[in-house]
């Protein structure tokens, strides 16, 4: 059957995720444009600050292991439903917080909410794509992370200075409910769908592999049971090591610039622009790199590892960042890094989708998110601390450069360890 004259629905779906995942960014990078801002007013310091991340990080790490078995048991749609409620109303409330204490514990309630993204779109997904899609799927709307990083940088600057940093949160907030009426009306699972054409749906369920897991028994898998499952900890560590660096790019780039360049952040800041417009380009990229490996006839597990040990090479550059002598110089090196990290995670989701029978799909994201979020605690933590000791001691910039050193090696560790444990990716079966 011809991909061509099998209809396209599912890609409407994957603009539905797109849209989403570029909601949840924005509202999750306010707090990192209005810094600058908002350590003035309440007299943070670099250690307040990570705290405040770490908040974010321990809720949405919990909150994965919760909306992962949470979105197996329920489904996609309501699950999604209720992840997004609570995310956007918690980012309308950062307007209403004035102290420190009340950033942190807003963060958690938004960490808490957002933490439902990535397993329901993952399981999205799975329902709606074959094998040989779904890293490119994957990778489109995962880039819907860096265009609300892009988005972010211009929105939020123009609100701080037309009206207040409440404003910005409110603002950015409330699309979340514009996306939900669209949600709402145009998603089902395709079982269920009245647009999606029979070829179509065929074409959907085409792979051997994907039409034996729907035949299986469909009683629900008891998550603490995945932890014995040596795939999953293939997942967990994948997570673990490279999600932190993606986090750090997120709260501390912001600052990196203002601190290391003197950019002002009550304008548009075009190098935050070009990074996150970079990380667009390297989440497609990515998804379509290892989907072209497959078409061309490669095995599943040798396009996905070959996609990803090429993406954590082009990670290693960034330690030349403390050589940059100006801000394009730095823009270029963290650009390419973030646009490599984007591309490794549109394919290690897919990894677990490779390995994993739907019905685990979403639980097996969750506990592979939570790792990614343990290290976001433990590394916004070291990374306040390196830099507020190399602030104290006017070297700040010194801190960056061993940040940077760390950001670098992460990835190449993670396929290293990620290829021990897994050597093929053989599939689960449960």
């Amino acid at each position: 059957m011809r991909e061509g004259k099998v209809g396209n629905y599912r890609w409407v779906v994957v603009t539905l995720l797109f849209f989403a995942t570029t909601i949840n960014y924005l509202d999750r990078q306010v707090i990192g444009l209005l810094k600058p801002t908002l350590e003035k007013e309440f007299s943070w310091t670099e250690t307040d600050y990570s705290y405040i991340v770490m908040a974010f990080a321990t809720a949405y790490a919990a909150g994965l292991l919760l909306f992962g078995n949470f979105i197996d048991k329920i489904g996609t749609k309501l699950g999604y439903t209720i992840s997004l409620i609570v995310w956007s109303l918690a980012a309308m409330l950062h307007a209403a917080v004035t102290s420190t204490f009340g950033f942190g514990a807003i963060r958690a309630v938004l960490g808490l909410g957002e933490s439902g993204n990535f397993p329901a779109a993952i399981k999205v997904v799975a329902e709606w794509f074959p094998k040989k899609e779904r890293a490119l799927a994957t990778g489109i709307f995962n880039s819907g992370a860096n265009i609300g990083a892009v988005v972010a940088p211009i929105m939020v600057p123009w609100l701080l200075g037309a009206y207040n940093w409440q404003m910005a949160f409110i603002v950015t907030g409330a699309i979340g409910f514009v996306w939900l009426i669209f949600w709402w009306f145009c998603y089902e699972i395709p079982s269920r769908h009245s647009k999606i054409q029979e070829a179509e749906y065929e074409y959907i369920h085409s792979d051997a592999e994907q039409v034996a897991s729907t035949s299986e028994n469909e009683s629900k898998v008891k998550w603490i049971s995945l932890f014995g499952i040596r795939q999953t900890w293939t997942f967990i560590i994948g997570k673990l090591l490279t999600d932190p660096i993606w986090w750090f790019f997120l709260f501390w780039l912001p600052s990196y610039f203002s601190s290391t360049f003197n950019l002002d952040f009550k304008k548009p800041s075009l190098p935050l622009i070009l990074v996150y417009t970079a990380t667009s380009i390297g989440s497609i990229g990515g998804g379509y790199l290892s989907s072209y490996f497959i078409k061309k006839g490669w095995p599943v597990f040798k396009a996905r590892k070959t996609a990803m040990f090429i993406f954590a090479l082009c990670v290693l550059p960034i330690i030349l960042a403390m050589y940059a002598t100006n801000v394009w110089q730095a823009v270029a090196l963290i650009g390419l890094a973030a646009a490599a990290h984007q591309a490794w995670s549109a394919n290690i989701f897919t990894t677990a989708s490779d390995m994993f029978p739907k019905k685990a799909l979403s639980s097996v994201v969750g506990i592979g998110g939570m790792a990614g979020s343990v290290g976001g605690i433990l590394f916004p933590l070291l990374v306040g601390n390196i830099l507020e000791f190399y602030k104290k001691a006017g070297h700040i910039t010194v801190g960056y450069n061993i940040i940077f050193i760390i950001c670098g090696c992460a990835y190449l560790l993670a396929w290293i360890i990620m290829h021990l444990l897994s050597p093929k990716m053989k599939p689960v079966n449960l």
